[in-house]
């Protein structure tokens, strides 16, 4: 038995007066309404109503069950119609995972101009350097960096691009030297920032020619914004994506140096579940996201281009 339908049935002979009547409202057959009653009253082992050949009446306990079916059948409706409106209405909580730097350099800013727009969704956003699982842990939206995708059942849209420049501070480059050239770096002390995409090499791409970098290990750090502090105090040369890069080199804590190479180019993707019955607040995340980052990456990479370098 549908209870459901049971409990509708039941409201609307109420409602109507008589079994053929409620019949008639609902577009099924007296046979139907008086079978589901009976089916719903055995199933409670209760009497709900009381027939006679002229009229239908309530007992004392089909009194109380009918305020407990109204108040239900309400709740059921509400739901129904707020998830089947939740891919016109942004609203709810909207989950997010972003890679660290992407998180605390620019995200928070759009997610409060998000929130502006979209009141009724609240964000709740995790940043971290590993790749979640999406579905497993929850998430609606997850923000990773890769040259390509693997093949998944995920969606993916590429928001904007990234790379990284080499920068260091100038306090050490007037006590060490400047490297002029890819060779140079080799008498170098050169910092180490793990890249779960790249790996712990520093890859250029010399006129069609790959060259390989291996920083030392007299630091080692798995946070762009750490490394940007410690080069800035002077321990060594470090690689860092341009969207942490660009601060300090506003800032003048560090200097770019072999200004004309561009390493590890990728892109930010945005990976969520599925183009069906896409939620409003995920399908208006990311059209927010593919508007707005990529602007905020143009404004940070024109830093880059125009800052202070060492050559």
């Amino acid at each position: 038995m549908d209870v459901l339908q049971a409990m509708r049935v039941f409201v609307q002979v109420v409602d109507c007066g008589t079994f053929t009547a409620a019949a008639n409202s609902m577009n099924i057959s007296t046979a139907q309404v008086s079978r589901l009653v009976s089916e719903l009253e055995s199933d409670l082992q209760a009497r709900l109503l009381q027939r006679s050949t002229r009229r239908l009446g309530l007992t004392e306990v089909g009194e109380r069950y009918l305020e407990r079916c109204r108040s239900v059948l309400a709740q059921v409706d509400e739901a129904s119609a707020e998830a089947s409106g939740a891919h016109l209405v942004p609203k709810g909580r909207l989950r997010i995972h972003s890679i660290t730097a992407l998180g605390t350099q620019l995200l928070g800013p759009l997610a409060v101009r998000y929130g502006e727009r979209f009141p009724e969704v609240n964000i709740e956003m995790s940043l971290s350097q590993r790749h979640p699982d999406l579905l497993e842990e929850g998430h609606d939206v997850v923000l990773t960096l890769a040259r390509t995708l693997p093949d998944s059942e995920l969606v993916a849209q590429q928001v904007c691009d990234i790379y990284s420049v080499v920068c260091a501070a100038p306090a050490y480059l007037d006590k060490y030297g400047i490297p002029k050239s890819i060779g140079d770096l080799e008498n170098h002390r050169c910092l180490q920032l793990i890249d779960p995409v790249f790996g712990e090499s520093w890859l250029f791409n010399d006129n069609g020619v790959e060259q390989r970098v291996q920083p030392g290990k007299i630091f080692q750090v798995n946070v762009a914004e750490a490394m940007a502090q410690t080069a800035a105090a002077g321990m060594g040369i470090c690689l860092l994506p341009d969207l942490v890069a660009a601060k300090a080199l506003q800032q003048g804590t560090l200097v770019r140096v072999l200004p004309q190479h561009r390493l590890h180019e990728r892109s930010l993707y945005a990976l969520y579940p599925s183009r069906r019955y896409l939620d409003a607040k995920v399908r208006t995340w990311i059209e927010f996201l593919k508007e707005e980052l990529p602007k905020a990456m143009r404004s940070h990479q024109a830093i880059l281009e125009n800052a202070l370098f060492w050559a």
